[in-house]
């Protein structure tokens, strides 16, 4: 193919936030699709082989529409539209931006940023259980917490709850100083924090005090039946199967749950099965319950934490390959 130059009218405001500070997302496309972009008064001019130009261009205009919405354009964005068009499904970007959950209290949309979390968030809408699996960064719980607020507020349920194991799955409270709510909330601080940041802290304090939204360790669900209620159990991976049975036998009528987990980052003691696992072999073929596996893909902190994501997998896929070799010589 020969190279070729096309013309995209882009309104200057929006070009800067595109391009990013001191050009550093313009430079990073220019440098993945081996293109070269120049602004010409109001429109941008890309130059290269036919192909990539096709596709930069495809990803500048997805990014476009992005911020003529008002969102501001990220580095984590700008990455994964590079990969969408490297990958032929830069179109996408724009659709997924389009499906807003809600506004933090500062305003700021929550949206599914990358396939892998629409899938997500789709299969929460359509499924009484939904298992979300996959690394840090990958905003399991963040976008969950979202989708129970708004169902909250719409009044689509009563209240919410929000559990996870603390302290190894042993739940061992007693050496911590103070009151149970003391004893717990350094364990349960990512899902205050998201409450916070989604409710404010007014609307959280005042609904937690009428007992329409509960935050709990996990041994304190037995016993109970969890009516009407969005249900979020964090850090699913260091439950023992007996208490992630317990768990999802206390569901009852009107109730939506959510579990969220990451197998890789177990801390369970050693030699005893994650429930995590054992749940995942053994309900995966009923109807309403949906597995959701996020990957190093779906990462939206610092690219950074993505690169880290990834090259741990490729290590532990390394690890296993030498594993399966070394044993199988024998």
């Amino acid at each position: 193919m020969g190279e070729i130059s096309i013309k995209l009218d882009m309104p200057t405001e929006h070009m800067r936030k595109i391009f990013g500070m001191q050009d550093a997302y313009l430079k990073k496309l220019e440098k993945d699709f081996k293109v070269t972009v120049v602004d010409r008064n109001g429109s941008v001019v890309i130059s290269g082989e036919e192909e990539n130009v096709i596709r930069a261009s495809s990803v500048l205009k997805q990014l476009t529409i992005i911020s003529k919405r008002g969102n501001e354009i990220e580095e984590q964005s700008v990455d994964y539209a590079i990969t969408m068009g490297m990958e032929e499904k830069e179109q996408v970007i724009s659709e997924i931006d389009s499906d807003c959950i809600c506004h933090t209290i500062n305003g700021k949309p929550i949206k599914p940023k990358t396939l892998g979390q629409k899938a997500y968030v789709d299969a929460i809408r359509n499924n009484m259980i939904v298992f979300g699996l996959g690394p840090a960064g990958t905003g399991k719980t963040y976008l969950a917490m979202a989708m129970a607020i708004t169902a909250f507020k719409n009044d689509e349920v009563s209240r919410i709850i929000l559990t996870r194991p603390a302290i190894e799955a042993g739940e061992k409270l007693g050496f911590l100083p103070g009151d149970l709510q003391s004893k717990v909330d350094p364990y349960l601080r990512p899902l205050y924090d998201a409450l916070y940041q989604i409710m404010g802290p007014e609307s959280f304090a005042k609904n937690m005090e009428k007992g329409l939204i509960e935050v709990a360790p996990l041994a304190y669900m037995r016993g109970r039946t969890l009516d009407n209620a969005y249900i979020i159990l964090d850090e699913a991976q260091n439950t023992t199967p007996a208490q992630m049975k317990m768990f999802l036998t206390r569901i009852g009528f009107g109730s939506k749950v959510i579990v969220t987990g990451d197998s890789s980052q177990k801390d369970l003691p050693t030699g005893t099965k994650s429930g995590l696992d054992v749940a995942v072999r053994v309900l995966s073929k009923i109807n309403d319950i949906a597995f959701c596996n996020l990957t190093s893909k779906d990462v939206v902190r610092h690219p950074l934490v993505q690169k880290i994501v990834k090259a741990y997998d490729d290590f532990e896929s390394r690890e296993k390959s030498r594993s399966r070799e070394k044993y199988g010589k024998r």
